[in-house]
């Protein structure tokens, strides 16, 4: 049975996927931890002591939170505003899109990759702004 979502259904749901986005990376850092030996005493003193890979993980996971912090407000705004245009909905794909393959691409160590990433994800969190604020202001 397939389960379809209204737009502002989909808004909503965008909000909890892009909260468990932030710990994809955190995959990574965990592995990272282990294969050092983790120190449960001092877990943020043993950045240094983690391979490339896991510093970089850890560095996208805060990435991540940092993100989050604008999307969220964007997808309410917009889910309140009741947006339902193709461009919203593109807009909180592209976002889910980006965030996934940002982690992907910071631990990969894709310097390009990972800064399109941020910028689609930025680019979509901020045209769910504009649609929200113009159709207030309507």
């Amino acid at each position: 049975m397939a389960v379809v979502l209204s737009m502002p259904g989909f808004l909503l749901v965008s909000i909890g996927v892009a909260a468990l986005l932030v710990y994809l990376p955190f995959l990574a850092v965990g592995y990272g931890r282990f294969a050092v030996g983790y120190d449960q005493a001092a877990p943020r003193a043993m950045l240094d002591k983690l391979p490339a890979y896991a510093q970089r993980a850890t560095w996208a996971h805060e990435n991540a939170f940092e993100s989050m912090i604008l999307y969220a407000p964007a997808a309410l705004m917009a889910y309140l505003t009741q947006q339902q245009s193709p461009l919203a909905l593109g807009a909180a794909i592209a976002y889910l899109i980006a965030r996934t393959l940002y982690p992907v691409a910071y631990i990969l160590n894709v310097p390009i990759g990972r800064s399109l990433m941020f910028g689609v994800a930025n680019l979509s969190t901020f045209a769910l702004y504009f649609l929200s604020c113009r159709a207030a202001l309507m």
